[in-house]
């Protein structure tokens, strides 16, 4: 749900300098506001609830009647699928800039937010990436991208800090998908750890596309790890998690984002139990509006 509440946030964000007014009319101007993310594949569900999140926003600006310069506007949502590829994500920021929107909520992965910003700079449309994580994303210096929520500089130096001082953790292996994301992601794990004197294990890495971690977690067995950190997604973190648990492992699986999601309950099933998943961000029922917004969902959406 806190995913879901940040796309709305996002949306606001693009939505908050239009004004509303008493006077609106019905004949008014249509202003589309792209949604870009993965609306197919393994993380179609995130990518529903950004939309499902960005579409609320919409439906609550239009209720007040916004205008423009004191011309009555309308809001639309016109959503595309990035499919979480970041040659699909260029060519759907085109089509959304080649749609005439106003603004972009997206793109959910730091590996298509990236390639996508440029082609929103060149047009002069804001971005507002609602999860993407990923420092590169916004050192690219472009005056038209923005994030919601922090960068992993922050969020790995933080899970180290976890690992090690919570968790107690002494020898820790270390997995990346090879993304923009997952491998940064890990890199500053690793570089914390690093700081309170720890050497990793293993390092192993994997595509995006894999399921099956029998090789590397063959590995990393090998070594005798009591944490394993992921620098992945929920599609890939539950077949992990599962293969763990089958190869008698004992070893705590743990991640940064990327795999809080009801997917990844639904498919590590009881093998899900016992990862640690940190998330940046406070509850969603103590942010401001939080549980209205919920409610509001729960009463649109029946989820």
């Amino acid at each position: 749900m806190k995913t879901v509440k940040i796309s709305a946030l996002s949306a606001a964000i693009l939505l908050s300098g239009f004004a509303s007014s008493a006077a609106w009319s019905a004949a008014s101007e249509t202003v589309i506001i792209g949604l870009a993310g993965p609306l197919t594949g393994p993380s179609a569900r995130i990518g529903k609830d950004l939309e499902n999140g960005a579409q609320l926003a919409i439906d609550d600006i239009n209720k007040q009647h916004p205008t423009i310069g004191g011309k009555a506007v309308t809001f639309k949502l016109q959503s595309e699928d990035d499919q979480s590829d970041p040659r699909t994500a260029v060519a759907v920021a085109q089509r959304l800039v080649d749609s005439g929107v106003a603004g972009v909520v997206g793109h959910w992965n730091t590996g298509t937010s990236i390639p996508a910003a440029r082609v929103y700079h060149d047009a002069g449309i804001a971005q507002v990436a609602p999860v993407a994580t990923g420092h590169a994303y916004t050192k690219q210096g472009f005056d038209t991208s923005f994030r919601v929520m922090g960068h992993d500089d922050d969020g790995g130096q933080f899970a180290g800090q976890y690992a090690v001082q919570t968790l107690k953790a002494k020898r820790i292996a270390v997995i990346d998908d090879r993304t923009a994301f997952g491998q940064g992601l890990a890199d500053e794990f690793i570089k914390s750890l690093e700081a309170q004197g720890i050497n990793i294990v293993d390092r192993q890495y994997v595509d995006d596309k894999t399921v099956d971690f029998s090789a590397v977690l063959t590995a990393i067995r090998s070594k005798n790890a009591d944490l394993i950190f992921f620098g992945g997604v929920d599609s890939q973190a539950a077949p992990l998690a599962r293969r763990i648990k089958q190869l008698g492992m004992n070893a705590t699986l743990m991640g940064a984002g990327g795999f809080v999601s009801q997917t990844f309950l639904q498919l590590a099933q009881k093998e899900g139990d016992g990862v640690v998943a940190l998330e940046p961000g406070l509850p969603v029922e103590q942010m401001p509006g939080g549980k209205a917004f919920e409610q509001a969902y729960q009463s649109r959406y029946h989820t």
